[in-house]
C-alpha cells in the first residue's frame, strides 16, 4: 500500500455535512485515512501525486444488494419479467450452482465494482445451499482488494432452518475473526408475512450473533405489509435492518420503517424493469427514510451505480410529471435533483451500513477515493454542474482511479491486479456447467422461462414454505401505490 497519496486540482465532491464542493482542491491520503482537503496543500516527500484537473473526486460509491454471485449469466435474463427470474433461480435452476459457480461470479462482480468507482459491495448472496459456497463466496471477495459485505442467504432452505445450522454459525465464527473492516457480514432473507412468523428464528440468530439482517421487502408478487408489520411488532426492526426495494407497501409500512430508523436500499432499474413495484423513492422520501443505491443483479442490467443515479432521477421526474399532467398541472421544480442520488450512492450507502468512517472526504475518514477523468472523451467538458455531471454524463469509462482503504486498485482507467484471462476461464467453465447440466434446449429457452403449471409462483415463490397470500399481488388502489393525499 502506497504510504500516501495526494489527488490535485480537482472539483472535490466532499459530501459532507454541508455538501461542500470544492472548485480546485487537493485531497491528500495518507496510510488507509484521509488526511487533509483543500487547496494546494503541502504533503510528506515521497508522496504519489495524481492530477486530478479536470476531474471531479468524490468518496468511493456503495452499492448496498447486488446479488454477485450471478453475474456469471450477464444479460442472460435481459427479458425476464420478476416471476421468470423466480422460476429460473428459485423453483428450477438456482440448484444448480456450485461453490466454484459461486466463486467465479463473485469475482467478476467484485471487479466490475471497482471498475465502476463502486469501492462497497453487499453481497446478497441468496444461493449460498451449503457452507462450502459460503467459503466459496468470501474467498472470492477476499481475493479482490475492494470492500465487501456478504449478506448469507440461502434461497433453497427456509430461513429458519439453515440459520439453525452449526456448520453456519460455525462459518461465521472462522470467518469473521481476523477479516478487518475490508470484509463486512449480514443475514439476508425474507418475510413472508405468514402470521405464524416462522423467520422469528432467523431474526434471533441475527440478533445472537450481532448481525444486521437485509430483506427483500414489498415486493409484488413476494413480500407485503404483513412482513413489516410482523418485523416491526416483533421487536426485530432496528437502526440497521435494510429494507430492499420496498416498493408495493402502504403508508402503514413507510411508517414502521422510519419510526424503527430502518433504510430502504432502491434497485431503480429492476423496479421499473422486473416489477417489484414503481421505485418508491417519492414515498421514502416523504417518510424521510434514509435511502442508499443498488443494482440488484448483472443478470439483467449494469453494475455500475451512474446508470442507478440516472434511472432514479428518471423515474421519480416522470412519475411527478405525470401526476401532474393528470391533474391537469405542470411541475416547474424538480422534487429530486442530481444532488440527491449521488449523496444516496455514497453516504447513503454508509448510513445503511453503519459505516460512519465511509461516505464522505473528510480527515480521518477511510481513503476510498473515486476520480473521474477523461481527458480523450468530449463528454467531460465543460463541467459546470459537478452533480449533475456524475449523475448524468459519467460513466464506467470515465472512472481515472479508484482507491480503497488508501491502496490504488485502479489508475489511468486501468484495474490494478486483474486478470481478465484467468476470471473469464472461470466464468465460462461456469457457463459450460450450467448449459451442460440444463441441456441446450433448456438453457436457450431460458432466456424465455414458461411458467410452471398452477399459479403458486404467483402467491409465494419461495419453495420452502406452502404459505400464500395474495395480498402480495392484490390491487394497488392508485396508480402509484399507497400515497398520502397532495403526493
Amino acid at each position: 500500500m502506497t504510504d500516501s497519496i495526494v489527488l490535485r486540482g480537482g472539483t472535490v465532491l466532499t459530501m459532507d455535512d454541508s455538501h461542500t464542493v470544492h472548485e480546485t482542491a487537493d485531497v491528500l491520503i495518507v496510510g488507509d485515512r484521509v488526511e487533509a482537503v483543500g487547496e494546494a496543500l503541502a504533503v510528506p516527500d515521497g508522496t504519489r501525486e495524481i492530477d486530478a484537473s479536470g476531474g471531479i473526486v468524490m468518496p468511493g460509491m456503495i452499492d448496498t444488494h447486488r446479488h454477485m454471485w450471478q453475474t456469471a449469466m450477464r444479460g442472460y435474463g435481459a427479458d425476464w419479467t420478476l416471476t421468470q427470474y423466480f422460476v429460473w433461480y428459485y423453483l428450477e435452476h438456482g440448484k444448480t450452482f456450485r461453490p466454484e459457480d459461486i466463486h467465479a461470479g463473485n469475482v467478476l462482480s467484485a471487479w466490475e465494482s471497482l471498475e465502476a468507482g463502486v469501492t462497497t459491495t453487499v453481497d446478497w448472496s441468496h444461493g449460498l445451499q451449503t457452507v462450502d459456497h459460503a467459503d466459496a463466496a468470501v474467498d472470492a471477495l477476499q481475493s479482490v482488494p475492494g470492500r465487501f459485505v456478504l449478506a448469507y442467504g440461502n434461497i433453497q432452505a427456509g430461513p429458519w432452518e439453515w440459520t439453525a445450522d452449526p456448520a453456519v454459525r460455525d462459518f461465521f465464527e472462522r470467518r469473521r475473526t481476523g477479516a478487518g473492516d475490508l470484509l463486512g457480514f449480514q443475514l439476508a432473507f425474507d418475510v413472508t408475512g405468514d402470521p405464524a412468523f416462522p423467520e422469528r428464528a432467523a431474526f434471533e440468530v441475527a440478533r445472537d450473533l450481532g448481525l444486521p439482517v437485509t430483506t427483500h421487502a414489498g415486493v409484488w408478487g413476494a413480500t407485503n405489509d404483513d412482513g413489516i408489520r410482523l418485523i416491526h411488532e416483533n421487536g426485530f426492526a432496528g437502526t440497521d435492518t435494510i429494507y430492499v426495494h420496498a416498493a408495493t407497501l402502504s403508508t402503514d409500512s413507510y411508517q414502521r420503517i422510519a419510526a424503527s430508523g430502518g433504510s430502504v436500499s432502491v434497485s431503480t432499474e429492476s423496479e421499473q424493469s422486473a416489477g417489484q413495484g414503481y421505485p418508491p423513492t417519492w414515498q421514502v422520501r416523504q417518510h424521510d427514510i434514509p435511502v442508499s443505491l443498488s443494482m440488484d443483479t448483472s443478470v439483467w442490467w449494469s453494475g455500475d451505480l451512474f446508470s442507478a443515479m440516472r434511472t432514479t432521477l428518471g423515474a421519480d421526474r416522470s412519475r411527478e410529471h405525470l401526476e401532474a399532467h393528470v391533474q391537469g398541472d405542470t411541475v416547474t421544480a424538480l422534487s429530486l435533483r442530481a444532488e440527491h442520488v449521488v449523496d444516496w450512492a455514497t453516504r447513503g450507502g454508509a448510513h445503511a451500513l453503519g459505516r460512519d468512517d465511509l461516505g464522505s472526504l473528510e480527515a480521518g475518514k477511510k481513503a476510498d477515493v473515486v476520480l473521474i477523468k477523461n481527458d480523450d472523451s468530449p463528454v467531460s467538458f465543460p463541467l459546470l454542474n459537478p452533480y449533475g455531471h456524475v449523475a448524468f454524463q459519467a460513466q464506467r469509462g470515465d472512472v481515472h482511479t479508484v482507491i480503497v482503504d488508501g491502496r490504488v486498485v485502479k489508475t489511468d482507467g486501468r484495474l490494478v491486479g486483474f486478470d481478465p484471462a484467468g476470471v473469464r476461464r472461470a466464468v465460462d467453465a461456469t457457463v459450460d456447467h450450467l448449459r451442460s447440466t440444463m441441456g441446450e434446449e433448456t438453457w436457450r429457452a431460458g432466456m424465455n422461462p414458461a411458467l410452471p403449471e398452477g399459479n403458486k409462483v404467483l402467491d409465494n415463490p419461495y419453495q420452502y414454505t406452502d404459505y400464500q397470500s395474495e395480498s402480495t399481488h392484490g390491487a394497488r388502489g392508485s396508480m402509484f401505490g399507497d400515497t398520502d393525499p397532495g403526493h
